[in-house]
């Protein structure tokens, strides 16, 4: 029941112009600040101002001791309301 659910609700955000965001973020690790970590960030985001991800990347920045290096950001676009269309008719054969 629940995947039904997020499913449903990850349909409209896509219906809304939300688009499936992946950011790379490297960060120095805050024992040793010469290394980099990775950390990979995926949600659905509006592009291009990405603001559930600025939003995630302002909370690292003011609660979390590993300083940001490099955020490399994709997205795509699954679903838009352009791509969707009624059908008039459906014919099916036995």
């Amino acid at each position: 029941m629940t995947e039904t659910v997020t499913t449903e609700s990850d349909m409209s955000r896509q219906l809304q112009g939300y688009s499936l965001t992946t950011a790379e973020i490297l960060y120095h690790m805050p024992d040793h600040p010469g290394l980099l970590q990775s950390f990979l960030w995926q949600n659905y985001d509006l592009a291009p101002r990405f603001p559930r991800l600025i939003g995630f990347l302002d909370f690292w920045a003011h609660n979390l001791d590993g300083t940001l290096a490099q955020v490399c950001v994709a997205h795509r676009e699954l679903v838009s309301p352009a791509q969707m269309r009624l059908v008039g008719s459906e014919w099916r054969l036995n």
